[in-house]
């Protein structure tokens, strides 16, 4: 059987993480060769309410397209926190913002300033879901950096191209620091 990663990014709307599931679903099957699939889902408010993007990646075929058993969480919010740390399994990967989220004790995250990040590197709080890629790919390596970067460009709404690099950048400068520290 070929390596299932499933993958839920949740935030609230307007944080970008349905298209961060765009982008990393199109880094995968555009540019690394590999089968994806991509889902969404976000609350009845446009910005604010919950959202969350699912993305199953596969060197093979994908039988069923939504996440089952979450290998990574990336939570952005304090809401997305609640509703989906606990779908990580067990020895998976969950990644907050650490200025956003408040982790109950005995929770284990890697815990990156994401948003602050953003903000730091940009000067754009909007780039916070491509600093996001940049650690959740940095940390996993579940597509290339390569295929990151070019759906990232590729995705940049144009003039953007240069500030959405810097703030891959800053996410795999973030996730670097973390595997160094580990």
């Amino acid at each position: 059987m070929d390596k299932r990663t499933e993958i839920r990014l949740a935030g609230e709307g307007g944080q970008g993480m349905i298209l961060a599931g765009i982008i990393l679903a199109e880094a995968a099957a555009i540019y690394d060769g590999k089968q994806a699939t991509q889902t969404q889902s976000y609350g009845p408010e446009a910005r604010g309410g919950a959202s969350r993007a699912e993305v199953v990646i596969s060197e093979g075929e994908i039988d069923h397209p939504e996440v089952l058993s979450a290998d990574v969480v990336v939570a952005l919010s304090q809401e997305a926190y609640k509703k989906f740390a606990k779908t990580v399994h067990a020895g998976g990967l969950l990644i907050v913002d650490e200025d956003r989220v408040t982790v109950e004790p005995g929770v284990d995250a890697v815990k990156i300033p994401v948003t602050r990040l953003a903000q730091e590197t940009t000067g754009k709080v909007i780039t916070a879901n491509t600093v996001a890629l940049g650690a959740l790919v940095g940390l996993t390596g579940v597509v290339s950096r390569q295929a990151i970067e070019q759906a990232v460009v590729a995705r940049a709404p144009k003039g953007t191209e240069e500030m959405n690099r810097k703030a891959l950048e800053a996410g795999f400068l973030a996730a670097e620091s973390i595997r160094s520290n580990s």
